[in-house]
Order: structure tokens, then C-alpha cells, then sequence
């Protein structure tokens, strides 16, 4: 079982629209690394959900219910998108600015490449984030 964290706006699309709705397609991502790492997502993997612009914070968790499957969104057939389903709010969410003051995140994609929307989390950071958050899958 593979690792991601997802990114949404809390005003367009938030966690608590997720665990009203129980699952969404993730669809209308436009980045060809992220479409990299939508193809690459199985079933049952689990996200971290994070929130972007205003709160900048991992604030759930949620699972990867469908794999990779054409966008419904797209016109051109280039880009695909997954189903993820609810699967529970962190105890705690987890601020951006924490993990960037961390000198040994530097290299986790979301402070990396912040413009990244969907990326892999390494068992380190996946690990790390969850002990932060004080959540247990």
C-alpha cells in the first residue's frame, strides 16, 4: 500500500464536503506530475487531505476507492482522474508551517514542489505526520 497526500481548496472542495458526500471523484487536475501520480494510485491506498491557501493543513484522511480512469472533466482525453472515499478527520490537524520549519522536511514534495496537488508521502513522512497528528488508522 502506496502513500499520497491530495490537495483542495477548503472553499471549493473540503474535507467536511468529503465526509458529507462519503466519496468524490478527483477530477480536474491539469499537471502532468500529478496526472503521473493519479495513474499510480491502487485501490486502497490511503491520502492525507490537505487543505491549501487559507488553512495550509493536512486535516483527514481518505482512500482511494477507484483507480485512474479518464477525467470526466477533460475534453481531450489526456488527463484521468480517481474516486476517493471518507475515511476519518486527524485528531490533529497538521499546519504547513509546522512541517516546514522541520529542517528534515525539506524534501517531502509539499514543501518541495508546493504547487504539487498530488504527490507520494514516504513511509517517513507518512509515519512522521501520523505520530504529529496523533491519529491510528
Amino acid at each position: 500500500m502506496s502513500h499520497w497526500l491530495i490537495k483542495s481548496e477548503p472553499e471549493e472542495y473540503s474535507f467536511e464536503d468529503l465526509k458529507k458526500e462519503k466519496k468524490t471523484e478527483w477530477t480536474g487536475v491539469r499537471n502532468y506530475a500529478a496526472r503521473i501520480h493519479l495513474n499510480a494510485m491502487k485501490k486502497g491506498d490511503i491520502c492525507l487531505y490537505y487543505h491549501s491557501i487559507s488553512e495550509k493543513a493536512i486535516v483527514g484522511l481518505c482512500v482511494v476507492s477507484q483507480e485512474a480512469y479518464p477525467d470526466p472533466t477533460d475534453d481531450t482525453g489526456k488527463w484521468v482522474a480517481v474516486e476517493v472515499s471518507y475515511l476519518k478527520p486527524l485528531v490533529k490537524p497538521v499546519l504547513y508551517s509546522t512541517l516546514k520549519a522541520m529542517e528534515h522536511m525539506k524534501k517531502f514534495d509539499l514543501i518541495r514542489i508546493s504547487r504539487l496537488s498530488v504527490m507520494p508521502v514516504s513511509d517517513q513522512y507518512w509515519y512522521e505526520i501520523m505520530e504529529m497528528s496523533e491519529t491510528s488508522i
